[in-house]
């Protein structure tokens, strides 16, 4: 065998083990985006009377005021907006309003004006998802109709059902997205296929109701919860409130998310937390 032609055959093997190493990369390794980013807007304010309809007595909490937020998640693949916050047509009132039962909304900015801080409109938003369909969730969904809904089978039957206002939703704030771009999940939803944005089920609040893992880099794994407790005492005492649509299915699925927790070593970001929520920098700040 000439010099030339076993230059030849090692040059060939050598690409040959090169080839086969990448493909056994490509198999075993998980694919790591390095720019994952949540960004936190600020969507309105709860005031509340009273706590007694969340299953707490008055004298379990001393807060009386939640937090509306809606967050933008954005990774290498795509956009995910998750919540929508209050209606906004609230925007246009100043101050308070207050319904008949002592329940007061405000609204200061709409979100679709926030995502301008990141010179950001709806149209470049990919999925959106909700954990719920209740009104101060949904209250800017309407103008996501060009991004693809991610929607438990159960919260969409039930949302976009014939007996929607039993769960307590307002299907005139997300009609128009009946004919938007749609996936049905059945349980957890992996949203990039990389396992650091994932759906998890979580029902009982609402028939679909859902939380959002998030696995960011430098601030850690956290999970955005919903309405899975809406209190620090909520989660204390393990308050079911009385509008929920189950009260054993919330308990399970409180349950189920506290081992998730446990196991990921995870931070549980109640939503509603206004003390939580004042403690976080807002857009174009972000959390990676």
């Amino acid at each position: 065998m000439t010099a030339a032609l076993r230059l030849g055959l090692l040059g060939a093997m050598a690409l040959l083990l090169s080839a086969c190493a990448a493909i056994e990369r490509r198999t075993d390794d998980p694919v790591v985006v390095d720019d994952l980013r949540l960004y936190v807007f600020d969507c309105g304010r709860i005031r509340l009377r009273s706590v007694n309809l969340f299953g707490l007595a008055d004298s379990d909490t001393e807060v009386r005021e939640l937090a509306v937020p809606c967050y933008l998640i954005e990774h290498g693949a795509g956009r995910l907006l998750w919540e929508g916050g209050l209606p906004s047509e609230l925007a246009g009132i100043d101050g308070w309003v207050e319904d008949r039962g002592g329940l007061a909304q405000r609204l200061d900015r709409t979100l679709i004006d926030q995502l301008e801080v990141l010179s950001l409109t709806p149209e470049d938003i990919d999925w959106v998802a909700f954990s719920h369909f209740h009104n101060d969730h949904v209250g800017a969904a309407a103008a996501f109709v060009g991004s693809t809904l991610l929607i438990q089978r159960a919260e969409q039957l039930a949302a976009f059902g014939p007996e929607a206002t039993q769960y307590f939703f307002d299907p005139d704030l997300y009609a128009a997205l009946a004919d938007a771009p749609r996936r049905v999940l059945d349980g957890r939803h992996d949203v990039f296929g990389d396992g650091r944005v994932v759906i998890l089920p979580a029902p009982g609040h609402t028939p679909g109701h859902q939380v959002l893992f998030l696995d960011l880099a430098h601030t850690g794994p956290i999970v955005l919860g919903g309405d899975l407790y809406h209190f620090r005492a909520s989660r204390r005492l393990r308050a079911v409130p009385q509008f929920n649509h189950d009260r054993e299915m919330s308990l399970a699925s409180m349950d189920r998310i506290e081992v998730f927790l446990e196991q990921r070593g995870a931070t549980l970001w109640i939503e509603h937390d206004a003390e939580l929520f004042d403690s976080l920098d807002l857009a174009p700040a972000f959390y990676d």
